[in-house]
């Protein structure tokens, strides 16, 4: 088996093993082949001159204590039906590793299909991507804005100040997406259904909506983003008037400001999860480049550490995650006080496991005082939200 990048003439056996992996028409659209699509790279398993099996890394940064850290986001990992259960998918995972240490992705993110594959290679459960279904009905159960918020269809000139708007309020939630790269192409935004812009003062955005309104009585709703409480009401009050149209509005929860703290939850709903896998690929890059606000309020302290990661020798060893004059850093070095596991390294990083969860699950030992100072520069046990899919 031979694991290569992919070139423009595999676009056909490439689409063709997605399709039975995933779904999708028989005959691909332009969009639809890998030559075709911005913002990626990736690799292809080839036997006996076909190929078997992809994987596919997107270029995206991914916030965390609101810095946008590079992320390479894992897709399309698909292997042929007549070469599973040989590896193949293993090999790819693995040998896309360097790839993006190389490419500066120091941490990477995946929706897992199959969990044992990706823990095995050192990712973990992270953060969620999540939908509650509401009736349109529940929003009249809040307050009226102060004002009558006032909407309308966004055009191409107005998404340079949407983006700003959607970035003001993602650069605050770890894990969301900056939405800058090249894997974004945000004119597309506009082939939605809904696109409802509320304009601010001096060409600027201060919350918007989009959404798609299919077949039947639902209303799949994309972003809503409000910069404050009066146009978060308004944009709530905006889909309260689909009462007596539609049934059911699913909602993706982005922001926990509006879901925890404004919307009236129901006794009892459903919340539909995709959770979604991180893995830290470079670890003084990942420290280097994330956000640490705590930082500036602490006293120069250090922890030792140790990593146990197999598949990415270059950061295994010990290290020391140093605090000095508000900064935080990654250096070789120490006693290896603390001993991670590499799935370890994602929760910690991301803030969603603190060390003593990660003692249960058995991927952390060592000083129990000494790991307290990883919880504190996280802030961890928090909850990171995503709110694309990939």
């Amino acid at each position: 088996m031979i694991v290569r990048p992919p070139r423009e003439e595999d676009d056909e056996q490439i689409y063709e093993m997605s399709r039975l992996a995933f779904g999708g028409p028989r005959e691909p659209r332009s969009g639809d082949l890998w030559s075709n699509q911005p913002g990626w790279h990736g690799l292809i398993a080839e036997l006996d001159d076909r190929v078997v099996g992809t994987v596919k890394v997107r270029d995206y940064q991914q916030y965390f204590g609101g810095a946008a850290v590079p992320m390479g986001g894992v897709a399309n990992v698909a292997v042929a039906p007549a070469a599973r259960g040989h590896g193949v998918a293993n090999a790819l995972v693995g040998a896309i590793l360097p790839e993006m240490r190389d490419r500066g992705q120091c941490v990477s993110a995946l929706y897992p299909s199959v969990p044992p594959l990706y823990r095995g290679r050192g990712w973990e459960q992270t953060g969620n991507y999540e939908r509650v279904a509401l009736r349109p009905e529940h929003f009249t159960f809040l307050p009226k804005p102060a004002e009558r918020l006032v909407m309308r269809r966004a055009t191409k000139d107005d998404l340079p100040a949407l983006h700003d708007c959607y970035r003001r309020f993602a650069q605050t939630v770890d894990g969301m997406l900056d939405r800058d790269t090249d894997a974004f192409q945000r004119e597309r935004l506009l082939d939605l259904d809904i696109v409802d812009v509320a304009p601010g003062p001096d060409g600027t955005v201060r919350g918007y909506l989009t959404g798609q309104r299919p077949e039947g009585e639902k209303l799949t709703i994309h972003d809503l983003v409000a910069d404050d409480l009066d146009t978060v009401l308004g944009l709530f009050t905006n889909l309260a008037r689909w009462s007596g149209i539609i049934e059911e509005i699913s909602l993706r929860i982005d922001d926990p400001a509006w879901w925890q703290l404004i919307v009236p939850q129901p006794v009892l709903y459903d919340v539909r999860n995709h959770p979604w896998m991180l893995r830290v690929v470079d670890l003084p890059a990942a420290v280097a480049a994330r956000g640490w606000p705590i930082a500036a309020h602490l006293a120069d302290m250090a922890v030792d550490i140790e990593v146990a990661d197999e598949h990415a020798s270059w950061q295994a060893g010990r290290h020391r995650i140093v605090v000095d004059g508000g900064k935080v850093v990654c250096v070789p070095g120490g006693q290896g006080t603390v001993r991670l596991h590499a799935r370890a390294l994602g929760p910690w990083f991301a803030g969603s496991a603190d060390t003593a969860m990660l003692r249960r699950a058995g991927l952390l030992e060592g000083d129990a005082t000494a790991a307290r100072v990883l919880d504190l520069l996280t802030g961890a046990p928090r909850l990171p939200r995503m709110a694309d899919s990939f």
